[in-house]
């Protein structure tokens, strides 16, 4: 029986493995660190408290108790070495696990720039356990500034670094919630700063100007300061030291200024851009190995004309959902299929319900007919995942 390992129970990894249970023939473990799916893009709702932990993660063991798969296992495991000569991949917790087939889609982790000096003060919201950390911190900020009203009034002065989608989202979500916060209760004591830095000359680098244009205007009714076409330079306990010359005072700092690929993809001997991804061939394989594929923000991934893809949910699902059937046609002896990621377009979070967004190229819209799109998105996304969840949470209860 071949034995099929996808490394990564995110984006990627859960629509490879939807397309390998296809067969019924073949051993399929995914292997994790978690125990959780992390819904990444939702986690600024969490942050603003439209949701809970529930609501952000799926459960891999149900998941994969719910896939209705005999051969398919879920170990809670953190990988130390792959050996591809012996295929098998070593763990932290002394247990080897053999393959035929990898897939590797462990994703990819904030990139904190070594030659920023004190960058270990900032925080990477991308993990779910600082997301949880950072609600707790700034729900913190906003009680002592309504608890200490009457004596004292200081600034809260919370900066974003780096303004990507991730920045721009987190931002957003925090200014329009400390908004609320303080209107709801009538608070006089509603100074609560926040900054977005960015080292390119705009918001959203690489996006179209109209929807980079909508994006500012909101962060401007927000009340977010902008800074743009400035570097962090160094950050200190108390501030923050900018190319432009200038030092910001905090409270809290969040960067988001680029990412980088798992440590796992160190432990394989193939091909790999400065950021740690792995470069695959139009079938998502390795360079030197035809049976270990990498998908998602793990991989270097372009299309038919040779763009390099961004790392976004379209390209997880795409290049999942590709190397899972591209495996599955190496084992029955079948033709593969070429990968051609095509974006269906970019959604916003804006804060509240409000959203901007390019649909397939063609249309831009913005506000709450926006947000909707964005949330029916999500919701087409976890709802099939909800219903496997309960199956196997069913199943688990009658053993």
């Amino acid at each position: 029986m071949e034995k099929v390992v996808i490394i990564g129970g995110g984006y990627s990894g859960i629509y490879a493995l939807q397309e390998l249970v296809k067969n019924k023939n073949i051993k399929i473990t995914l292997i994790d660190k978690h125990t959780f799916h992390n819904l990444q893009p939702e986690v600024y709702d969490l942050i603003a408290n439209k949701s809970n932990i529930a609501d952000v993660t799926i459960d891999l063991t149900t998941l994969c108790m719910g896939l209705n798969h005999d051969y398919l296992e879920y170990k809670n495991l953190k990988v130390r070495q792959i050996d591809h000569e012996k295929k098998k991949i070593y763990t932290e917790e002394q247990e080897i696990v053999e393959f035929d087939y990898l897939i590797m889609a462990a994703g990819t982790r904030t990139f904190f720039p070594p030659q920023i000096p004190g960058l270990n003060n900032a925080h990477d919201i991308k993990k779910l356990h600082w997301a949880m950390f950072f609600k707790q911190s700034f729900e913190n900020q906003l009680f002592k500034k309504i608890s200490d009203e009457a004596k004292k009034c200081d600034d809260t002065h919370i900066v974003v670094v780096g303004a990507g989608l991730s920045g721009v989202e987190i931002a957003a979500e925090m200014a329009y919630n400390s908004k609320m916060f303080f209107k709801r209760g009538n608070f006089s004591c509603d100074n609560l700063k926040i900054s977005l830095v960015s080292s390119s000359d705009t918001i959203l680098p690489g996006l179209s100007a109209k929807l980079v244009s909508m994006s500012h205007q909101r962060l401007k009714y927000l009340g977010i300061n902008v800074i743009t076409n400035t570097k962090l330079l160094k950050c200190n306990e108390d501030h923050l030291e900018l190319s432009n010359g200038t030092k910001i005072y905090h409270s809290f700092i969040i960067f988001t200024g680029g990412i980088e690929a798992s440590t796992i993809t160190s432990q394989l001997d193939v091909e790999k851009n400065a950021r740690g991804q792995i470069i695959v061939n139009e079938y998502l394989q390795s360079d030197k190995y035809e049976n270990i594929f990498a998908i998602g923000d793990m991989a270097q991934i372009k299309n038919k004309k040779g763009e390099i893809m961004p790392p976004n949910v379209t390209i997880a699902r795409i290049s999942g959902t590709t190397a899972g059937k591209n495996v599955l046609s190496m084992i029955t002896g079948k033709s593969m299929i070429k990968s051609n990621p095509k974006l269906d377009g970019i959604l916003i979070a804006l804060g509240g319900k409000y959203a901007a967004g390019d649909i397939f190229g063609i249309l831009t819209v913005k506000g709450r007919i926006a947000y909707e799109i964005k949330k029916y998105v999500f919701s087409s996304y976890r709802k099939p995942l909800l219903k496997l969840i309960k199956i196997g949470y069913n199943k688990l209860k009658r053993l």
